[in-house]
């Protein structure tokens, strides 16, 4: 099968939570809430075909919002894409679920629903609301009942590690298909200090989960555990674990942020961002085709790896590059180095990084 390009696509801004970590709230972005017309995500639909087949790409659309589902047209969109055999996800809430909206989803033909657990239940309800802990875990088997995998995502801070050691027990043991996190993300209305892990801190915690991960594996756990954060191959880099190919190219992208190789956002409005986690508007597809932006020098700019301060500088540099968003939430500077980031040292030439 043809490589994927996967697109992060908010159909609306409608949502009936307001998550104290919400880029999408945040910044006092949505003064007024917007939901795309029905013949406009027809208009993408047929953009994303066209921009996939000029570049030799399979499409996988991840819908979200907002809540997709609380979108008026949800379902003739939902009919849409299967009618064009396109791979989708959800990235949703639990709210709106039950058996016989799962089994439709799952009819036509979304393939996984990421649902979101933040901690422990008091944890939880204190970035979201009462409920959402209980209402989420109770929407799991609902899910994987219908045929669809059940993802669960997570965002680390330093307001939720303590709870990482009983949330990935208690993935494990609702036997959910993935478990991923990826770094709080801060933005210009929050201060970055305010939930900040120290570079040490998270090596030790990506340390802790990964001895998690293997003993509930060597258990006979069946969940898969993502390493979603980029930092992880710095991780298995050097605990041997993940080796760098004899014959790769220094000068080639293997791996890492997704940023302007395989991975767009568009939103309601149109506006495509590099990526949703940061300020990256790259332009608008009703006024220019995907395709022209993924080439055009607005998105070239997320490809300019050898200005990254400290990554360029690193033998992973082709494989991990860390997470740019967050180092622009924390910086303002998506080149400068990621704030979690320990290593000092290039391995290979003993520069200091």
């Amino acid at each position: 099968m043809k490589p994927y390009f996967a697109f992060q696509w908010h159909i609306t801004d409608t949502c009936d939570q307001r998550c104290k970590h919400c880029y999408i709230f945040a910044e006092d972005n949505c003064k007024k809430l917007t939901e795309m017309p029905f013949e406009k995500m027809e208009r993408i639909i047929v953009d994303i075909l066209k921009m996939c087949e000029k570049l030799d790409r399979t499409p996988y659309l991840y819908i979200t919002g907002g809540d997709p589902i609380l979108h008026k047209d949800f379902w003739k969109l939902a009919e849409k894409l299967k009618e064009n055999n396109i791979r989708w996800a959800i990235l949703g809430n639990p709210f709106h679920l039950n058996d016989e909206v799962c089994r439709k989803l799952h009819d036509y033909g979304c393939v996984k629903y990421q649902l979101s657990l933040d901690g422990m239940r008091k944890i939880h309800d204190s970035f979201r609301k009462p409920g959402s802990f209980d209402t989420t875990i109770e929407k799991i088997n609902c899910i994987k009942k219908s045929g669809m995998y059940c993802a669960i995502m997570s965002t680390v801070s330093s307001a939720n590690i303590a709870d990482f050691p009983q949330l990935i027990d208690l993935c494990a043991e609702k036997e959910v298909d993935v478990f991923a996190f990826g770094r709080y993300c801060p933005t210009s209305g929050q201060k970055s200090e305010e939930y900040h892990i120290p570079a040490n801190e998270y090596r030790k915690f990506l340390d802790m989960c990964y001895n998690k991960f293997h003993e509930h594996k060597k258990n006979g756990c069946k969940t898969t555990f993502q390493f979603k954060d980029h930092l992880w191959i710095l991780y298995l880099y050097e605990k041997g674990l993940f080796k760098i190919p004899e014959n790769h190219n220094p000068d080639m992208i293997y791996d890492g942020c997704h940023c302007g190789i395989g991975h767009m956002t568009i939103l309601p409005t149109g506006d495509v961002y590099a990526c949703r986690r940061m300020e990256s508007r790259i332009g608008n597809t009703f006024e220019t085709s995907l395709y022209d932006l993924f080439m055009g020098a607005k998105l070239d700019a997320y490809r300019q790896w050898n200005k990254f301060e400290k990554c360029s500088k690193c033998e992973l540099r082709g494989y991990c590059r860390g997470c740019p968003a967050v180092t622009f939430g924390y910086t303002g500077n998506m080149y400068a180095p990621d704030p979690q980031c320990w290593k000092e040292y290039n391995n290979l030439t003993g520069e200091k990084l």
